[in-house]
């Protein structure tokens, strides 16, 4: 019978004159199944917890809330994703997401979700979002972001298991144009994918793994550099390959813009 997992993350945008952050929070599993501790191979599952995606022989740690499911078949680490504080204008703009933070890693790392199969039979899976909503503006219900298009980009994969056999990723942008429609990020055929992956979206310039650098400074009126004080007071970045598309004639009105992703791990076939 075929498994399906599923979670559900908030995205924020702020737009107005703000200069803080606004963090978004991953809720938790909505549906969790199976087991921990499955065998393939003769390798047992690890438990390995959340890897740096260029460097995964290291665990990342963070204090913040993020998404994950359970079982031999399973996501791992869905984080927040947050677009920070923009300007309102009047043409077409694109807001890129921050770059994510850990507290225990020098420099910044691309919006990444991990992945864990430790199944014995090793059948393939596939991982997929689908936004819920319109960006809503929290404080007027009636207020939202017509047209605007979440999009995705410079995908590239990872593990610590020093696997060989990777799930296939999308070297093209995907743009989720289409409300609660349901878009493939990372595939994995039969035989492939075992382990823990990481599937990751831009990378860093002093990455190692060859891929093209999508990070900027991110700064404020001054044009001095954005600060966040709760990640040990390092600067924040823009990561290129997460936009938010939103064309001139969206009526964009100051304040907190939310919508809900769901992310689902389903077994092939």
């Amino acid at each position: 019978m075929k498994t399906i997992h599923w979670i559900s993350s908030l995205l924020l945008l702020t737009t107005g004159m703000l200069s803080s952050a606004i963090p978004a929070e991953a809720q938790e599993p909505t549906q969790a199944n199976g087991e921990m501790g499955i065998t393939f191979d003769g390798l047992v599952d690890p438990n390995f917890g959340i890897r740096d995606p260029e460097a995964p022989k290291n665990e990342l740690t963070t204090d913040e809330t993020y998404g994950k499911t359970t079982g031999p078949l399973r996501i791992d680490f869905v984080p927040n994703l947050n677009f920070n504080s923009n300007k309102i204008v009047a043409g077409d703009i694109d807001y890129a997401a921050d770059a994510l933070l850990f507290k225990d890693v020098i420099s910044p790392r691309g919006y990444f979700i991990q992945v864990s199969d430790y199944r014995e039979d090793r059948t393939g899976w596939s991982l997929q979002v689908r936004q819920e909503t319109q960006f809503i503006n929290q404080s007027k219900a009636n207020s939202q972001l017509n047209g605007a298009v979440l999009s995705f980009d410079k995908s590239w994969t990872n593990t610590p298991n020093g696997g060989s056999r990777h799930p296939d990723v999308s070297k093209e942008v995907i743009r989720l144009n289409n409300i609660g429609e349901t878009y493939t990020l990372a595939k994995a055929d039969k035989g492939t994918g075992g382990g823990t992956w990481s599937i990751t979206f831009g990378a860093s310039h002093d990455n190692k793994n060859n891929e093209t650098p999508t990070f900027s400074p991110r700064l404020d009126e001054a044009g001095q550099p954005v600060i966040d004080s709760a990640k040990g007071n390092q600067a924040v970045y823009m990561n290129d390959a997460v936009h938010l598309s939103v064309p001139k004639g969206t009526d964009k009105e100051p304040g907190t813009y939310s919508t809900v992703l769901t992310w689902i791990i389903s077994e092939l076939p």
